[in-house]
């Protein structure tokens, strides 16, 4: 298991804790965090420890996945605020401390017609 790894499963849990300090740890001070969908940028520790703290309404997360290589590591974790789910796909760069994180936020859509015969519905 890679150091970053570890990293990223104490930041997940420290975001659902709600824990701000330990979440803060995981972070280098410099870290960046961007949000491609909207063109949003964070920069720095503070910045990004507020703007998950004052996220709006209850939410709740799960990860369902992580994959970690040397230096990166991508997560999908599943979220829930109030009866709403939704799923992100995360990517973390560093070393000890998470760098840079670049999320994905999509959307469900409903499938093209014509090929019901070939899937099924979850």
């Amino acid at each position: 298991m890679t150091e970053l790894r570890k990293t990223v499963e104490r930041f997940w849990a420290a975001a659902e804790a709600r824990d701000w300090t330990a979440f803060a740890e995981t972070l280098a001070e410099d870290v960046v965090y961007t949000l491609p969908q909207t063109r949003e940028r964070i920069a720095g520790r503070e910045r990004y420890v507020q703007f998950n703290r004052e996220y709006p309404g209850d939410w709740h997360l799960r990860t369902e996945r992580i994959v970690a290589e040397p230096g990166q590591v991508v997560t999908w974790a599943h979220f829930t605020v109030g009866l709403e789910e939704m799923y992100a796909i995360t990517f973390f760069t560093g070393t000890e401390k998470i760098t840079s994180i670049t999320e994905f936020w999509p959307e469900p859509y409903e499938p093209p017609a014509g090929r019901d015969h070939l899937s099924e519905r979850y």
